[in-house]
């Protein structure tokens, strides 16, 4: 696999980032491999308690990491990241992430990173989640979120991507809203336009359990399940 990780990105928040992270998880682990995750951003959390995301991808891996390498920076606030840092008094730094990946990198085959929100979602007053992703150079799997809306959304991602040079890894429809009309002509039009693969349609589940999601509907290509 190319950069040995994926980097997970979707057309917006609460498109199912972490349903396709974990799947991911479990589909490589089906290969043999070990598999350590990675949430860089986390926003809204419980006191005293770890974002939910993080949760499920930390129990999905079978790599055992340290919290703060798996989630260097953990805000309690559900908003923005630069928001949520500011608040905090704190500055998200690409460094510091980048050393917490590569100490993940070093114990495991493959990492999955999961983003926070969207492609273009800011991270400081400089850097945003595209930033992120080309400071790791990691190929990308994009979640598309199936709603109304959701061609504009991914073919304008996919273009961002395309412009960071980064490998594209493939995408994923996920099912967000079980009323979408012309569920499978939009899934067409996805399939001529955006960039292969695709690795897999998730039906609408109203709420999954993202720690025993099973990999049945994911493919992986061979490139990337080597």
């Amino acid at each position: 696999m190319s950069g040995r990780g994926l980097f997970v990105t979707g057309t917006d928040t609460g498109v199912g980032k972490t349903r396709v992270a974990v799947a991911l998880i479990h589909a490589l682990r089906a290969q043999g491999l070990h598999v350590a995750a990675m949430k860089p951003v986390s926003a809204g959390h419980a006191p005293g308690e770890l974002n939910e995301d993080v949760v499920a991808l930390m129990q999905a891996a079978n790599v055992v990491a340290e919290v703060g390498d798996v989630n260097p920076y953990a805000f309690a606030e559900p908003v923005a990241p630069h928001l949520a840092a500011h608040r905090a008094g704190i500055r998200i730094e690409l460094p510091v992430i980048a050393e917490a990946f590569s100490r993940l990198a070093a114990t495991a085959d493959v990492v999955v990173v999961e983003g926070a929100g969207g492609w273009r979602v800011p991270l400081n007053e400089r850097d945003d989640m595209a930033d992120l992703a080309q400071a790791l150079a990691l190929p990308v799997v994009l979640v598309v979120g199936m709603r109304l809306g959701c061609l504009n959304h991914a073919l304008l991602t996919a273009e961002a991507i395309a412009s960071r040079h980064l490998p594209w890894a493939g995408w994923v429809g996920n099912h967000i809203d079980p009323a979408m009309a012309q569920q499978a002509a939009n899934l067409e039009a996805l399939r001529a336009r955006l960039p292969g693969p695709c690795l897999g349609v998730q039906r609408f589940i109203p709420d999954p359990i993202l720690s025993a999601d099973l990999p049945q509907w994911l493919t992986l290509p061979e490139e990337l399940a080597s």
